[in-house]
């Protein structure tokens, strides 16, 4: 996948990996994009741009279905600020702020262990997309350059202190605060999500370069899915410490995890809230929880995670469900509304596609969002890493801005440097 992105031959493109194998899909036919005051569609050279009312979740799923896509999937992404609308927290939203986008491709290339179906491309395309997959392995990866994750601009931890105050004060039970490094060098996307992906475990992992943003990442967990069989899936982590030190240190790290009470109560409430949500969309009873505080192992960091799920009620649809459900809570905070707020507040600058979430609709109406975490991000302006911690009552300035190290270090040693020339 970092091969066809890196070949610069194809447009805009979104990658994504799922449990299923790799789609890459590029050069977009149509695309809807909203922001916080309009709704821009652009199907075959044609564009409409038209102010919106209501929530985003119910104006992009009317958009999509407005569209003749005849089979077509689409491929995009959502970002934090898209929850504000449903929670209560638009006047934090500044005029102009992406929400989503969304695009349809041409051309989509499926890699599995089966092998590579192209679909959508000429010939020659397709002979190209076959060449490039197949010189891709012997390319060795390019070095990564250094970065220095201990900067802290913004006052982190003074940030952290101020939440506890008012988590203590009872205004809400948990936030997830985070902090931006900004990275004082262009990046080579693609081939840092090469570098990346060969040293992390995710759940899924996502390459994209759509309206002006390049990001990669190797994200921990589903905001949510929903499958032909309309089943809700969504996949809380809560609850975090190092991995990757050694056996030792990985062991004793698993044992402090699964016994320390902060992180068992950040991940209990997390659940129950995760839910609470489901249920809301679900068929009575339907809802149940499964895997309940498995330690996940993801990249340099290990987690408490759990799997809820339930049957979509008849009368709900996907993205009433993703509605529900995002932002994650393990990337907000408890109760959502108030966390939200918070993260608003407290977070120092608005957050974009962190903790926001790559999605990927099907022709048949399946959904799955995953989170955007332990990603890298890149606009003309510079690029830049992002990570957070779950604050609560008995959080510690120090250690959550250690987490957020610990966090970081899933992307910052893979992160490698664009050759610009002179």
């Amino acid at each position: 996948m970092a091969a066809l992105a890196a070949a610069d031959r194809f447009g805009e493109y979104v990658g994504y990996e799922g449990p299923d194998g790799w789609v890459f899909a590029a050069d977009p036919i149509g695309s809807i994009e909203l922001d916080s005051g309009e709704l821009r569609v652009e199907w075959e050279g044609r564009a409409t741009v038209e102010p919106w009312q209501g929530r985003p979740a119910a104006v992009i799923d009317a958009a999509l279905a407005a569209l003749p896509l005849q089979g077509r999937n689409a491929y995009g992404w959502i970002g934090f600020e898209f929850c504000a609308w449903a929670l209560g927290a638009d006047a934090h939203v500044p005029a102009r702020t992406a929400l989503a986008h969304l695009m349809i491709p041409r051309i989509e290339v499926r890699i599995d262990t089966s092998g590579v179906r192209v679909s959508g491309a000429t010939p020659r395309e397709t002979a190209e997309i076959h060449e490039l997959i197949a010189q891709a392995s012997a390319q060795p990866p390019a070095p990564p350059r250094p970065v220095d994750v201990t900067i802290d601009p913004t006052d982190y931890r003074g940030r952290v202190a101020e939440a506890v105050d008012e988590i203590r004060a009872g205004r809400y039970q948990k936030v997830i605060l985070s902090r931006k490094v900004d990275l004082p060098f262009p990046v080579d996307v693609p081939q840092t999500y090469r570098l990346g992906r060969a040293n992390n475990t995710p759940a899924r992992s996502f390459l994209l370069r759509l309206g002006g943003l390049e990001a990669a990442g190797f994200s921990p967990e589903l905001v949510a899915s929903v499958d032909r069989h309309r089943v809700v899936t969504t996949e809380p982590l809560a609850g975090t410490r190092a991995f990757g030190r050694g056996e030792t240190a990985d062991a004793a790290a698993r044992d402090e995890l699964v016994g320390d009470p902060k992180e068992i109560v950040e991940h209990a409430i997390s659940v129950q809230t995760s839910f609470g949500e489901i249920a809301a969309v679900a068929e009575p009873g339907s809802t149940a929880v499964s895997d309940f505080m498995a330690v996940r192992e993801r990249g340099s960091v290990q987690h408490l995670a759990s799997t809820v799920r339930g049957t979509l009620a008849e009368d709900k649809s996907a993205w009433d469900a993703l509605e529900m459900l995002f932002p994650s809570v393990t990337a907000s905070g408890i109760p959502k509304r108030t966390g939200v707020d918070a993260v608003f507040r407290l977070d120092h600058d608005a957050r974009g596609l962190y903790s926001g979430a790559v999605v990927t609709v099907s022709a048949g109406g399946a959904l799955e969002a995953t989170l955007v975490l332990r990603a890298i991000y890149q606009t003309t302006e510079g690029a830049w890493l992002r990570a957070g911690a779950g604050i609560v009552s008995q959080s510690r300035p120090e250690r959550e801005f250690t987490e957020t190290c610990e966090k970081l270090g899933s992307v910052a040693p893979y992160v490698v440097q664009a050759v610009v020339d002179a």
